[in-house]
């Protein structure tokens, strides 16, 4: 369509569609372009995707600079580059005081990419939310001389972790950032909370365009359902965010009450979740 098409490597793993949801789809189980782009927005948002798809599927190869670090806004940053190791899970870039960062999860690793994170200051930790994205964090944690952080309960995943997280109460790492353990999605499912406005959620619940509403990735719950209804029921009453941002799924803003309000209505729901069978078609993105 007007040269643009997705190739037949697309995994359906959604992350092109949340950048540019209007212009590309998902049609009979895999993303597909829906119509050319019709302004410079709209172009820049599609070249966005380019950059972003694990797969690299989305087609013709961009001619524009690559825009990551992308902000999402004046505190936060997404690095792009899903890496098909991590299922292409999204990452983030946070700025702290005193100009430097932490990444939450990894892109696909390249020491040039590396670099460009890096150029906008140290960064001191890299923050693993969970087993499923820990394929690159030790070498960009070695690259930046940074700590790699991860959960007890996942630390078969990175076990040379140079922090590893114990237990179920939350944990201040940083200023402003604190860890809450949140088993479920796996047994070392963490999300950070920085700021009170910042919410790493992992792969434990996204917003979906679908539903328009949070919801947990009940079809893909690795560990116990029952375990994340218990950890939410535990952690919702905790957090006070206005950003949820996941490693799979879509991101969103709200006002802190109205997150709250909903955070709380998605615990009472994963309440009443029951185990199901693995099946990532059920996913509603």
């Amino acid at each position: 369509m007007d040269g643009w098409f997705v190739d037949d490597r697309c995994s359906n793993c959604d992350v092109a569609r949340q950048l540019a949801p209007d212009l590309i789809g998902e049609v009979d189980g895999r993303s597909e372009i829906l119509r050319p782009p019709r302004d410079e927005e709209e172009t820049r948002r599609l070249h966005a995707a380019v950059f972003a798809c694990p797969t690299r599927s989305i087609r013709p190869a961009s001619g524009r600079p690559d825009p990551y670090p992308m902000a999402l806004d004046g505190g936060v940053l997404l690095c792009g580059h899903n890496s098909p190791h991590t299922a292409g899970a999204n990452s983030y870039l946070l700025p702290r005081p005193r100009g430097t960062a932490m990444m939450i999860d990894t892109p696909r690793w390249s020491a040039a990419l590396a670099e460009r994170y890096a150029a906008r200051g140290p960064v001191t930790d890299v923050l693993l939310t969970h087993r499923d994205h820990a394929a690159h964090g030790r070498r960009y944690a070695d690259h930046f001389g940074a700590r790699l952080w991860i959960h007890e309960g996942d630390l078969d995943a990175a076990p040379d972790a140079d922090r590893v997280i114990r237990g179920l109460e939350p944990v201040e790492i940083g200023e402003g950032v604190t860890v809450h353990p949140l088993p479920g999605h796996t047994e070392g499912s963490v999300l950070y909370l920085a700021d009170d406005r910042y919410c790493f959620s992992g792969d434990s619940f996204y917003w979906s365009r679908t539903t328009g509403d949070l919801e947990v990735a009940e079809s893909v719950v690795w560990y116990s359902v029952e375990e994340l209804a218990a950890s939410l029921a535990r952690t919702v009453g905790r957090l006070r965010c206005e950003w949820v941002l996941p490693g799979h799924g879509d991101r969103r803003r709200l006002s802190a009450d109205e997150m709250s309000r909903r955070l709380t209505a998605l615990a009472e729901r994963t309440r009443r979740a029951r185990p199901r069978p693995v099946d990532f078609t059920a996913l509603r993105w």
